[in-house]
């Protein structure tokens, strides 16, 4: 998500910058430094303030093709360098770009979509709107959010009257806000015609009036999942709003001249060119509000409870450009290499490190530093063992010895094979990625690979584990810097079914081999006689699944489901500790997806029914 307001006329950015694009410029800026974010489809609209009655003031494009934000761009380019063509004494003048061309705007809200759910159609690409004739009752919402309780919701909207076009969370978000909103400019609208205004004066008042944090606080009150949500008001405000447990990311900045909110913050840093210190998180439970007149708060919407912000962002999902979350994913590897360290028996010599591109490259860089942390224990242990009988070649031979460190895969192809359509994902995978030959020994060496998690394990067992074995190691050792993905994720991330992630199918193995079939029968009937709950008294009982065992059985079981028949190394694999990963990421303790411990009552009513249609071998979404 990403959304501008400008705070001058525009003829101040012509001045100072050059060109009236100042804005939309930066508004390309934010979406294509954010597209590792959503590459399923883009929109934009932009909002000119203070329009003339009778004139367009609302502008969007939405795409969903190969490359949906250089088509949006290329068409308001194209569209320009016609009005250029035709009226190039005019085009460069601010005021004739603002009345006369479309994205020549004060405000702009741009999206980028990841599909976690629904057609790649464009009905489901962001921004959406909810227009009326009153401009302070149209409605623009963009956003990064799931919901668990959309049936919840929409139940609640059909007793208010309404009839929602759609049975989803973006509909039902829209229509709740917008109601609020209506509501909100009903009550405004009777309190001023009591007070004599007349109809015309009315407008303006509730425009400059309209309560953004009463709508959102109450439009919001019962939404159980992660959300950050940014929207324009068609008079002129301009909002984001983040979920209470912080769970989905937001960022802002703001000076004299223009405010910007982005998902990340590295983006802004980046496209404003402003420090670290500069650009602000967006609270838990806060809304960033800009009015019409440009003045800017910050407001609480929902009271904020222990923040749970989602950890798998600052694992994989998220740019690792970011300060913070660059150190966190070096701290995930450095805390690996002593687990590693034992697993090679210490033997560097005949050890290969590598990392799978291209998030796992930073935590790559952390195993290096851990084991170099070790070597330079045991290099001083080396020289003390000698007791002052040093000569010239053995101290070159003891302070010589490096890890040996090589980029063994080569990916191809930029595919996030794990959130790839199920039906294309087989055909992807076994062409994702190549290897470098000739730097492993033939049955001498040990090739130990560092992925940031492994979800299906799909891409290892149809591609990466091949490849690698062309190679002719000893052993091959699978390094996750995340914990066993466990449990559904219902948040944003959406990795919804149990019966793709390896770890739940990997216990199921364990409890089948070792007779206590009987725990999967239980865990069927305890979530079967729930399944008509309220979700606050829901327990999830799927843990059970995993308790019989430690997670390094469940590890071992993993490799042997995952290696290819074909595979004449020995596998196996390490996965990053829960302890570890709040070590290194403390303020980021959303570990859901690892642990089962939902921060919301809706996480717990997803993973019951995921089990449920698990158990009974039908698909669909559990939420």
């Amino acid at each position: 998500m990403a959304m501008i307001r400008l705070l001058k006329p525009l003829s101040y950015y012509k001045d100072k910058y050059g060109s009236w694009m100042y804005g939309l410029n930066k508004l390309y800026l934010l979406m294509e430094k954010q597209h590792n974010r959503g590459q399923d489809g883009a929109g934009v609209v932009s909002l000119k303030i203070d329009s003339t009655p009778g004139e367009e003031y609302l502008d969007r494009l939405r795409s969903v093709k190969a490359n949906p934000i250089k088509d949006i761009f290329d068409h308001i380019t194209k569209t320009y360098k016609k009005a250029e063509a035709k009226n190039s004494e005019h085009f460069s003048d601010p005021d004739w770009a603002k009345e006369h061309l479309p994205f020549a705007a004060e405000a702009y809200l741009g999206h980028l979509r990841y599909g976690t759910f629904g057609r790649n159609s464009i009905e489901f690409v962001h921004p959406v709107m909810r227009q009326n004739n009153w401009r302070s009752k149209n409605l623009v919402l963009a956003g990064n959010f799931n919901l668990t309780n959309t049936d919840e919701l929409f139940d609640k909207l059909v007793g208010l009257g309404q009839h929602p076009s759609a049975y989803t969370d973006t509909v039902t978000i829209l229509e709740k806000v917008g109601h609020f909103l209506d509501q909100e400019n009903e009550f405004k609208f009777r309190q001023y015609k009591n007070e004599g205004q007349s109809n015309k004066h009315i407008s303006p008042l509730i425009e400059k009036n309209l309560d953004i944090q009463k709508i959102l606080e109450n439009a919001s009150r019962d939404w159980d999942g992660g959300y950050t949500i940014a929207g324009m008001v068609g008079h002129g405000d301009l909002f984001v709003t983040r979920d209470p447990w912080g769970i989905r990311p937001a960022f802002y900045y703001h000076d004299d001249e223009i405010v910007v909110v982005a998902s990340e913050r590295p983006v802004i840093q980046t496209t404003m060119n402003v420090k670290y210190d500069k650009v602000k998180e967006v609270k838990p439970g806060e809304a960033v509000i800009v009015k019409r007149d440009g003045s800017i708060s910050t407001q609480m919407v929902r009271v904020p409870h222990q923040r749970k912000s989602c950890s798998f962002e600052r694992i994989y999902f998220s740019r690792g450009s970011d300060r913070d979350i660059y150190i966190e994913r070096k701290n995930l590897g450095r805390y690996l290499a002593p687990i590693i360290l034992e697993k090679v028996n210490f033997d560097l010599e005949n050890t290969v490190f590598s990392y799978i591109p291209n998030t796992a490259e930073t935590a790559f860089y952390g195993i290096m530093e851990g084991v170099r942390e070790h070597l330079l224990d045991w290099k001083k242990k080396k020289i003390k063992a000698l007791n002052g009988n040093l000569t010239e070649k053995k101290i070159a031979e003891i302070i010589s010895v490096q890890p040996r460190m090589e980029k063994i895969a080569i990916k191809d192809v930029k595919l996030r094979t794990f959130i790839t359509d199920d039906n294309s994902r087989d055909d992807l995978v076994a062409h994702v990625y190549d290897v470098t030959y000739g730097i492993v020994r033939n049955d001498e060496d040990t090739l130990v690979v560092i992925d940031d998690s492994i979800v299906r394990g799909t891409t290892l067992k149809e591609s990466i584990l091949r490849m690698l074995d062309r190679l002719n190691p000893k052993k091959i050792i699978i390094v996750s810097s995340a914990p066993q993905i466990r449990y559904p994720d219902c948040y944003g991330i959406d990795m919804a079914q149990l019966g793709k992630f390896a770890a739940f199918n990997a216990a199921i193995a364990l409890l089948k081999e070792t007779g206590q079939h009987s725990v999967i029968d239980e865990v069927y009937r305890k979530c079967y006689e729930q399944r008509n709950f309220a979700k606050e008294e829901i327990v999830n009982y799927v843990k059970d699944i995993y308790k019989p065992f430690t997670p390094e059985q469940i590890s071992a079981q993993i490799a042997r489901m995952l290696k290819p028949d074909d595979c004449k190394a020995e596998v196996e694999l390490v996965y990053q500790t829960i302890e570890n990963l709040h070590k290194a990421s403390p303020e980021h303790t959303g570990d859901w997806y690892f642990t089962g411990d939902y921060p919301t009552p809706g996480g717990n009513k997803v993973v019951n029914n995921s089990f449920i249609l698990y158990y009974e071998g039908r698909d669909g979404r559990a939420y």
